[in-house]
């Protein structure tokens, strides 16, 4: 069972929070001076503006220390060229805080090809390049700099993602720690509110950050595994016998070292699966990995807060804008999330491309009804521009709402990596009741005309509410709703622990069926990815075929893009399944699409309507023995002709006839009518 944590808001408060709350928390030497202050306790360095709302990371955690009593200052995409910038507030009393912001570093500034993107939306004006590479790094190498004695504590999703060794897509090798490169004391991973307040408090103290090893939810190094641990290697991890035996004693389990990993791709596999296998609060032990002469101690998950801590943390007096130093710059982040409300944190879907349960846990948090719509009001009241619509109510997924596993027991024994892969569990709790709810007194509000859903929708978790599906679409959609299902094919679909394609055919059904109940004219926006870990060039062919049989015509599409610390990503490096045992000799093989022609051409199948990819796609029919896909009837899948200025040919766009002029409307998954071609 889950260890009892002390309550986020119990602590004495610092003596400094006799200084009250700040209005804006400061980024200059004036703003102090206005508040008061000969120094700051903590000084918090982002990759990412500072955006005074509980949407940005930074902004939470200085709230949330400032509510602790600490006077935080922030130092928000500092140049990085010299530590000049990391002066600018002076010597921090007690710690620096680094993060790289809401996103890695790396998947902010390059594409799933490793091309440069030239755009931030973290950034005022949207410019990209205000963040370095890796900025964790750069960012503790300056504060080491700058002011060398003062303790650095790392947290943030690029640390939480890079806690132990990894591999690194953009430069192609498995890196260390981000702990050790960093030279940093100790690193929070998760949603690290309550490691956070506690390191905080006890650095006030005068206790090294080294020797918190105590403290959930973090990482250290240390010289030797402490006395009075017993190790597990891995390798005994799948064994149950050893498993259970191993459960009531003072144990670490034995992750292959970093060299071992570095050296061995089916090692990696195997600690990627220890890793998420040991990822439940309520039975997770520590981990322990060297690296060199030294070892990494990775301490079980965090605790999950309760409802009145998650609302006593969304209530914080945030200044819910940009920092006034920004001016009229847009930040585009900020313009999409002005309007939304959090709901929860946490995902139990546990897809193997995506790092939400490595970061924020599978145990949904919840905020209580009260604060939700407490906010909805704030946002009425004081946010500027608000016209009645609240663009999203939502979380990581739009409608895991308070669900959960019937039985805490059961959950806190679970090492299951999924509670709906590959069916839905029958211990959670699926009922839609508490959001259905939770949508009609949102709507209620006066002042308020419509709320939206954005999140994506877990639709296998919908399908068991047809009640959840009309009230979604009868009063939460606005032309467009996005889900999903990423592929058609079990091959593709058992690698990402995703549902099959029928889950999907079920929802379309009762979302059509609800959509002409209340007389609206809304489409599905189905989501799909190329070349995902286990998908071959026939997958992707039945795919597109799927795609046209259904009238779809994908816009905005994405390609695998291996993030740090993702099962998917154990399968891209390794070449074996972590989903199943990893043992040497034994482990099952997964094919990855890693060459940038293949990867393109799996990008091309879902844009089979683009004549730009009808070349590409009709050399691969052809090497692949399906010639009888091209053509010009309704059952190819691209014509034997081209139109003039595409392909081969060059140019963007393309030149129809009069027989065959069509606008080009290429929207994001819309249903549209064929073309006019025969």
């Amino acid at each position: 069972m889950q260890p009892e944590p002390k309550p986020l808001f119990s602590y004495r408060r610092y003596w400094a929070h006799r200084f009250g709350t700040a209005p804006f928390l400061p980024m200059s030497r004036g703003e102090m001076d206005a508040l008061g202050w000969d120094e700051c306790d903590i000084v918090l360095v982002s990759g990412d503006a500072y955006v005074d709302h509980p949407s940005f990371g930074m902004a939470i955690i200085g709230r949330l220390l400032e509510a602790q009593g600490f006077r935080v200052g922030i130092i928000a995409q500092p140049d990085w060229t010299s530590a000049e910038p990391w002066k600018a507030l002076g010597r921090p009393r007690l710690f620096w805080g680094v993060t790289g912001g809401n996103m890695d570093s790396m998947v902010n500034r390059y594409t799933s090809d490793r091309r440069l993107r030239h755009n931030d939306s973290y950034t005022p004006g949207g410019e990209g390049g205000k963040r370095p590479d890796r900025c964790t790094l750069v960012y503790a190498a300056r504060c080491r700099e700058a002011y060398k004695e003062v303790p650095i504590v790392l947290g943030g999703i690029e640390a939480s993602l890079r806690r132990i060794a990894h591999y690194d897509y953009w430069s192609d090798k498995v890196r260390r720690s981000v702990l050790v490169d960093a030279k940093a004391d100790i690193l929070l991973y998760g949603n690290a509110e309550r490691a956070i307040v506690e390191v905080a408090h006890r650095i006030a103290k005068g206790e090294a950050p080294a020797t918190m090893d105590d403290i959930r939810g973090v990482a250290v190094m240390k010289s030797a595994v402490p006395e009075g641990w017993t190790e597990i290697p891995a390798d005994n991890l799948d064994d149950a016998a050893e498993g259970a035996r191993m459960m009531g004693e003072r144990t670490v389990v034995r992750m292959p070292s970093f060299e071992q990993v570095e050296a061995d791709p089916e090692a990696y596999a195997r600690a990627s699966r220890v890793l998420h296998r040991e990822s439940n609060p309520g039975n997770a032990r520590p981990l322990v990995q060297r690296h060199g002469d030294r070892e990494l101690w990775v301490t079980p998950p965090p605790v999950p807060l309760t409802t009145p801590e998650m609302d006593t943390v969304y209530e914080l007096p945030y200044a819910r804008g940009p920092h006034p130093s920004y001016g009229d710059a847009k930040i585009p982040a900020w313009d999409m999330i002005r309007f939304s409300v959090t709901i929860m944190r946490g995902c139990f879907g546990g897809c193997s491309f995506c790092s939400i349960t490595e970061h924020e846990g599978r145990i949904i948090q919840n905020r209580s009804e009260a604060s939700i719509l407490k906010e909805i009001e704030t946002i009425r009241d004081k946010v500027p521009g608000f016209t009645g619509y609240i663009s999203d109510i939502g979380g990581p997924t739009a409608n895991m709402y308070r669900m959960a596993c019937k039985d805490k027991a059961i959950e806190s024994a679970c090492r299951r990596p999924s509670c709906v892969y590959p069916g839905i569990c029958p211990n959670l709790d699926t009922s839609h009741e508490a959001l259905i709810g939770l949508y009609r007194k949102a709507r209620a509000i006066p002042g308020v005309k419509k709320v939206m859903v954005a999140s994506g929708v877990r639709y296998d978790l919908a399908v068991k509410s047809p009640a959840y599906v009309k009230e979604l679409v009868t009063h939460h959609v606005s032309g467009y709703l996005k889900i999903a299902p990423e592929h058609t094919e079990e091959g593709p679909l058992s690698k990402m622990m995703k549902p099959g394609i029928g889950a999907y055919d079920r929802f379309r059904q009762l979302f059509d069926a609800a959509a002409r109940a209340a007389k609206k004219e809304y489409y599905l926006i189905p989501y799909f990815i190329a070349a995902h870990p286990g998908t071959t060039d026939e997958d992707m062919m039945h795919l597109a075929l799927w795609l046209k049989r259904n009238n779809y015509r994908a816009n905005q599409v994405q390609t695998f893009l291996p993030s740090p610390m993702a099962l998917a990503t154990a399968m891209y490096h390794s070449g074996v399944n972590p989903l199943k045992a990893v043992r040497h000799g034994g482990s099952e093989p997964v094919a990855s699409v890693k060459g940038l022609k293949q990867r393109r051409l799996h990008k091309a199948f879902l844009r089979y309507h683009d004549p730009e990819n009808w070349p590409m796609l009709r050399e691969a029919l052809k090497r692949m023995g399906r010639a009888d896909l091209i053509g010009p009837g309704k059952h190819h899948l691209v014509p034997n002709w081209q139109p003039a200025g595409t392909g081969a040919a060059g140019g963007e766009g393309w030149r129809l006839g009069k027989k065959h002029r069509r606008q080009r409307f290429l929207t994001k998954g819309v249903k549209i009518p064929p073309p006019a071609v025969k």
